[in-house]
C-alpha cells in the first residue's frame, strides 16, 4: 500500500530537509563546543598541544563526536587557528568602521592588535598562539599565510584610502604583531602610552599624521 501522506507533493523533501537541518545544527554545536574546549584547555596549559581526551572531556562530548569532525588533533588546531583569526579580523574591522576611513582606520587597526595584549580575556585566548604560533605556521604554512593576509587586508585598504603606500601594510603588521606577541610572551600588559608610541611610529613611517 502506498503511503498517501508521503506521496503529498514536497512533503518527503520537507521532512528530509528538516532532518538534515537538525543534524547540521547538532554537528555545528559539537564543533563549536570542541573549539571552545580547546581554547579552555590551552589557556589552562599555556601551550598549543592539548590532549584530545582533555578537549573531549571539557566539551562534554565523546571521542566519536571528536573524530566525526576532526581527523586528528592537528585538524582541531587548524580550526582553532582559523576561528581565532576570524574573531580578530571581526574585532579589527569593527574598530576601523567606528572611526571612519583613512588614517584613523590605520590607527584603529594597530590599537586593535595591541588590545589583544591589553584586554585580559583576549590575552588569555591569544597567548598560546603568541608563544607557540610558529609551530602552527610550520604545520600549516598555507593556512597561516592566508589568515595573516586576511588580517592585513583591511589595513592595506586603509593605507590606500589615506593616500599612503598600501605595501607598507606588512611592515606595520609585523611591528604591531611583534609588540603584541612579545607582551603576551612576557605576560606584560602594554600601557596606553606604549600603544600610542607604537601607533605614532607606524603612522610616521607610512607618512601619515595621526588625527
Amino acid at each position: 500500500m502506498r503511503n498517501v501522506i508521503l506521496d503529498r507533493p514536497n512533503l518527503a523533501d520537507s521532512l528530509a530537509e528538516r532532518a538534515v537541518g537538525e543534524r547540521r545544527d547538532r554537528y555545528a554545536d559539537e564543533v563549536r563546543r570542541l573549539v571552545d574546549a580547546a581554547y579552555e584547555v590551552m589557556r589552562a596549559a599555556g601551550d598549543l598541544d592539548p590532549r584530545v581526551a582533555d578537549v573531549v572531556r571539557t566539551a562534554g562530548l565523546s571521542n566519536q563526536a571528536f573524530y566525526r569532525h576532526f581527523a586528528s588533533k592537528d585538524a582541531l588546531l587548524l580550526a582553532v587557528l582559523t576561528d581565532g583569526q576570524e574573531r580578530l579580523l571581526a574585532t579589527l574591522t569593527t574598530r576601523m568602521e567606528r572611526v571612519g576611513p583613512g588614517a584613523p582606520a590605520v590607527a584603529a587597526w594597530i590599537e586593535g592588535v595591541m588590545a589583544q595584549a591589553r584586554n585580559r580575556e583576549a590575552a588569555e585566548n591569544t597567548r598560546p598562539f603568541a608563544v607557540h604560533g610558529r609551530r602552527l605556521a610550520d604545520r600549516f604554512p598555507d593556512e597561516w599565510a592566508r589568515s595573516r593576509a586576511a588580517l592585513v587586508a583591511p589595513l592595506r585598504a586603509a593605507l590606500a584610502e589615506a593616500g599612503a603606500d598600501p605595501d607598507r601594510a606588512p611592515d606595520i603588521s609585523h611591528l604591531a604583531m611583534g609588540h603584541m606577541e612579545d607582551a603576551l610572551t612576557l605576560r606584560r600588559r602594554p600601557t596606553a602610552t606604549e600603544v600610542d608610541a607604537i601607533v605614532d611610529f607606524a603612522m610616521k613611517g607610512a607618512g601619515l599624521v595621526r588625527t
